[in-house]
């Protein structure tokens, strides 16, 4: 492959899945500008690998994939428990009590990331590859490097989990 046509195809990757990955990154750190720099250290990597790509029929979940690994490999590096930082960000914009903070944050998706923070990393990351981000069952199973069984297994265990911590807050799960 040319480098131009590589170059082409992977900019065009990028327009079509850049902000799915962000979100998906974002939801996982709860740091914007972390979710940006990682999103484009993914599409360095998938720029660099695309070679190794090879069914382009599983192009997301395979995208999806590098960014979960390298997500993952920040935070161990980093040793960060993303849902308690993101709970002390919320305490310090609410107690500044700003419009933009009243506007940036809506209280329901508070209480659903405070219950996921509490779950176990594989729950959360089951929950938000499925129910967030909408991922079938087959790509979570690409993108975990987990088998069918264990992801449908998983996500039971996790949605009982997260209804558990969400009646907690007297919020009712549906």
């Amino acid at each position: 492959m040319q480098r131009d046509e590589k170059k082409n195809e992977v900019l065009s990757l990028y327009d079509l899945y850049s902000r799915r990955v962000l979100k998906f990154i974002f939801t996982l750190t709860k740091d914007y500008h972390t979710a940006e720099d990682l999103t484009h250290e993914t599409f360095i990597r998938v720029y660099n690998s695309y070679g190794q790509l090879k069914n382009k029929e599983k192009v997301e979940s395979w995208i999806f994939r590098i960014a979960h690994n390298i997500t993952m490999d920040y935070m161990r590096r980093k040793k960060l428990n993303i849902f308690e930082h993101f709970s002390h960000q919320y305490r310090e914009k609410e107690a500044n009590n700003t419009l933009e903070s009243a506007i940036m944050i809506n209280e329901s998706f508070q209480e659903l990331y405070e219950a996921l923070g509490k779950l176990k990393p594989s729950y959360r990351e089951v929950v938000i590859l499925r129910k967030i981000e909408g991922m079938s069952t087959k790509e979570t199973c690409e993108i975990l490097g987990w088998s069918e069984s264990k992801v449908k297994s998983t996500l039971l265990r996790a949605l009982k989990a997260l209804q558990q911590e969400l009646s907690k807050g007297e919020w009712v799960y549906e």
